[in-house]
């Protein structure tokens, strides 16, 4: 069973799972409140036998702003030495890793812009549909960060490639959804008012599949994505990211 969450507007319709961030006034920056949502429906999502497709959305303009900067100074003020960055960045990944392996088909639905955090929450969906609008960024190395959170980078390589992903990290540039769609960031570019639509394209032939077909496949995918690594490197991120975080200081 799905509860209410602060930070999220769940709603089930049958075998899709409408999941929106629900914090437009912020740009739906990541908090550990949002973390702990997104982990909250994400874990009991295994249960929902009869989901086939899981639709992650932004509510407002912006999908989503980034992490919350703010929340980060506050975490090193208390402990200088990184903890709650890494209690916070290990629940990142674990939010990232149960969007790509779990057995529903996730798709991100995303519009404005869509920044840091936010980027590495769309990437982890297994199809990706952007307005015309959407503004794409990864600013951590100007933020004086390294890309260290929820596996956003071993992703970025599989989905993106090593040439391409070296040249966004390291130049933080912006880029817009006519790259983000030759680039394989995102699968499709619509109209905003064809979002939708678009997405609805997408769930029709998906929820008449077998489930257990679906996460075998998914399982299959995700594997052979993963046979050129040696180890897993996000589970390094919440350590490399406290521990340059925690050397600022």
């Amino acid at each position: 069973m799905i509860g209410t969450f602060k930070n999220l507007r769940v709603e089930q319709r049958g075998p899709v799972l409408a999941v929106e961030l629900a914090c437009p006034e912020t740009g739906n920056t990541v908090t550990e409140a949002l973390l702990d949502d997104l982990l909250g429906v994400l874990t009991v999502l295994p249960d929902l036998t009869e989901v086939r497709a899981v639709v992650l959305s932004g509510a407002g303009p912006d999908f989503c702003l980034g992490g919350d900067r703010r929340e980060i100074a506050t975490m090193l003020s208390q402990d200088a030495t990184g903890a709650g960055v890494r209690v916070s960045s290990d629940k990142a990944r674990r939010v990232c890793e149960a969007l790509s392996t779990t057995g529903a088909v996730t798709i991100a639905q995303v519009r404005g812009q869509v920044i840091g955090a936010g980027l590495a929450l769309v990437l982890h969906c297994d199809l990706r549909v952007g307005a015309e609008n959407c503004r794409f960024r990864l600013p951590e190395l100007a933020l004086g960060m390294p890309l260290a959170w929820g596996g956003a980078l071993p992703r970025l390589l599989n989905e993106v490639g090593a040439a391409r992903a070296r040249e966004l990290i390291l130049t933080c540039r912006a880029f817009g959804a006519v790259e983000a769609e030759r680039l394989a960031v995102l699968h499709r570019v619509v109209p905003e008012a064809e979002l939708d639509a678009a997405v609805e394209e997408w769930v029709r032939p998906i929820v008449r599949r077998s489930p257990a077909a679906l996460r075998v496949t998914k399982s299959l995918l995700n594997s052979y994505a993963a046979a050129t690594r040696l180890a897993d490197p996000a589970l390094l991120d919440a350590e490399l990211m406290a521990s340059v975080l925690a050397s600022r200081g």
